[in-house]
């Protein structure tokens, strides 16, 4: 083959999508990082340096992209360096394609649509997507990622700058506005690109729409006639969303997998308490969604702080909203007393948990020197305004 050019990213990724090209990252399925010189070594003997080059790059990304595609999938994905990192998880867009599946929507416009992640979810779920991203390698990259899943003919991969494309014809949009700037995350929604302004306008347009945004948004920046939802994946909030002709109004926190999903019911805030025999942790996307009054109500609780998200009560009950510990301990915050009960009990496995609190789990870690066969959980926080540490272990 002629020579790759390993300074223009088009032309290198081109390389990998020739038969050499793909042979080469066949033969890299079971790549170790640790032994990369050796393996390049031998393979630039066979190949350029530069196809090797970016055969090596892209087989680390794969392995990179197992936690989010799974490894069938990602072996057979390309991905680029924020792809990855951008990407939406497999499984909760999944369910985001599952969701607009079952609100009749057959076609939609995924504007910023990245490498392809919520495109592929969308077209295994019978729907013809668009997907529309302003950058070549990125657009070039999303097109080789629907040909090898073999979903070339339910989606169309377009360069172009989002906000020229006509969205009349199909049945939904779905915009991920980029949230990373050169100086990283980027906070006010009005600064993505394009902004969540242009985005809820063209969201309007359409019978349905979902926003990716992040999930720290302010929920007074929600739009009256969206829908909020706070989805977490195994415990780890990864995303909101606002749904454009679902709910209008609607708070919602969902639980993958699953899913599970619960609905604001416009609560007041829980009543203060003392703390009971078990504590309740609600999952992040329930606190998110400013739905611990929900949990609170279901499992009978209340607060242990007006300004702190851990429910106590003093009954257990089953809920996939939070995680429950039986409380063994209350105490004063205090480090000697801490270091004094984990070594009478041999707690040498500690959990620490910290919420309203400035000491960090590491450095609590290090200063007690938990020693012994016992597990126990110490959770720094306040009660009634007090920093208070409650021992206990998962119930």
């Amino acid at each position: 083959m002629g020579r790759v050019n390993d300074l223009d990213p088009l032309a290198s990724f081109a390389a990998l999508l020739t038969e050499e090209g793909r042979a080469l990252l066949d033969s890299l399925d079971a790549y170790d990082p640790a032994q990369e010189l050796a393996t390049a070594t031998r393979l630039r003997r066979e190949h350029p340096a530069a196809l090797v080059s970016a055969a090596l790059g892209q087989a680390r990304l794969r392995q990179r992209a197992v936690a989010k595609f799974g490894a069938e999938d990602a072996r057979r994905m390309f991905f680029t360096p924020n792809g990855v990192e951008q990407a939406t998880r497999r499984s909760v867009a999944s369910y985001r394609a599952e969701r607009f599946a079952g609100l009749g929507v057959r076609s939609v416009a995924d504007l910023c649509s990245g490498i392809g992640g919520d495109a592929i979810a969308l077209a295994r779920a019978g729907i013809r997507v668009l997907a529309v991203d302003r950058d070549p390698l990125t657009a070039v990259v999303a097109r080789a990622n629907a040909d090898a899943l073999g979903l070339a003919e339910l989606i169309e991969v377009r360069c172009a700058d989002v906000t020229e494309v006509d969205t009349a014809a199909y049945d939904a949009v779905f915009v991920d506005p980029a949230r990373r700037g050169g100086r990283g995350r980027i906070f006010d929604p009005e600064a993505y690109s394009p902004p969540l302004s242009w985005a809820i306008g063209a969201a309007r347009t359409r019978p349905h729409a979902a926003l990716k945004i992040a999930p720290g948004i302010p929920h007074e920046a929600v739009p009256e006639d969206a829908e909020a939802e706070w989805i977490s994946d195994g415990g780890d909030v990864k995303e909101a969303v606002l749904w454009f002709g679902t709910r209008p109004g609607a708070i919602a926190a969902t639980l993958l997998p699953g899913p599970r999903s619960l609905t604001g019911a416009g609560l007041p805030d829980p009543a203060v308490r003392e703390v009971g025999r078990f504590l309740y942790e609600p999952d992040g996307a329930v606190i998110r969604a400013h739905l611990v009054a929900e949990v609170a109500e279901q499992l009978d609780g209340g607060l242990i702080d007006e300004t702190i998200a851990y429910i106590t009560a003093d009954e257990l009950r089953a809920t996939p909203y939070a995680t429950a510990y039986e409380i063994t301990d209350e105490l004063p915050f205090n480090l000697k007393r801490l270091k004094a009960l984990l070594r009478e009990r041999g707690v040498g496995i500690l959990t620490v948990k910290k919420r309203g609190s400035a000491v960090e789990p590491e450095e609590l870690r290090r200063k007690v020197k938990p020693q012994g066969p016992n597990a126990a959980t110490v959770f720094l926080t306040r009660v009634a305004g007090a920093p208070t540490m409650l021992i206990g272990r998962p119930a």
